[in-house]
């Protein structure tokens, strides 16, 4: 069985996929700078809807992309522990009241408007999430670098991303095989072990895994210098594609949703406060 892989390019039939790479590298740009921002609960929340509706009409299964949502997660957490760990009083300080929902210890009181103010830094995680799951997953590589290098990147650039994004999945195909082949000579890397039993085991992985990725790097390096890739200044793309009418839908809603965090933001600040 194959093993499975994270941050691959995953085809499917749908609206998502049918996007030209500029169009979905433009929505990208324009979301997360919306995103970013603003810490308005409200444009938050609309923001989450369209990602999910987004994340939704790619057909993209959740157990397809369930490690990159669990590292998130995971992520999630500890950024908000220690945001709490350094500075328990700048959900305070940004909403100007304190209301103590209970004491913990010294001077950490766990405050309503802490809780609100870690709400909102999770809020932007959800937002974010799943316009990247779908950038990365939605996107043929090879057409990802032709967008990079319609909005003027250069094309040696744009195709060092697309190598970088395919050699991905093979890395993980060549660490489960290693690991496998290893666990096969007696090297023990399964749950039994103790954790640091397992990751001492784990470097016996690593040679190996360097070595085959230094000959793929030489064989692909090798093949483009025989091509004469780099002779000239531009390039044509064969998987650059012309744009059709979702595409200036996808990019017009992406300047709406900017317009309207900006709005939001000038008009009524950056924080909405439920506390006054």
């Amino acid at each position: 069985m194959a093993a499975k892989t994270v941050l691959n390019y995953l085809p499917r039939k749908s609206v998502i996929h049918e996007l030209t790479g500029t169009t979905k590298l433009a929505f990208f740009l324009l979301f997360t700078f919306a995103s970013m921002i603003t810490y308005n609960t409200w444009v938050l929340l609309g923001l989450m809807a369209v990602s999910f509706a987004a994340f939704k009409m790619s057909h993209i299964q959740f157990r397809e992309v369930r490690f990159m949502m669990v590292f998130m997660l995971v992520f999630l957490l500890l950024n908000n522990l220690f945001i709490f760990l350094f500075d328990p009083n700048q959900g305070t300080a940004l909403y100007g009241t304190r209301h103590v929902l209970c004491h913990l210890f010294w001077r950490y009181d766990v405050t309503a408007e802490q809780l609100f103010y870690m709400l909102n830094i999770s809020l932007k995680y959800f937002v974010a999430l799943p316009v990247a799951i779908l950038f990365i997953s939605a996107t043929n590589p090879s057409e990802f670098a032709a967008s990079l290098n319609s909005i003027g990147i250069s094309y040696k650039v744009g195709y060092s991303v697309a190598i970088a994004l395919r050699y991905i999945p093979d890395i993980q195909r060549d660490y489960h095989n290693i690991s496998q082949a290893q666990q096969a000579r007696g090297v023990e890397l399964g749950k039994s072990e103790p954790f640091f039993a397992r990751l001492k085991n784990s470097v016996s992985i690593l040679l190996p895994l360097i070595l085959t990725s230094l000959n793929r790097i030489d064989a692909i390096s090798n093949a483009m210098e025989l091509r004469g890739f780099g002779k000239n200044k531009k390039r044509t793309w064969y998987t650059r594609r012309p744009f059709a009418r979702n595409d200036w839908v996808a990019i017009g809603l992406g300047v709406v949703l900017l317009l309207i965090s900006l709005t939001v933001t000038i008009r009524f600040g950056r924080f909405y406060n439920p506390f006054v």
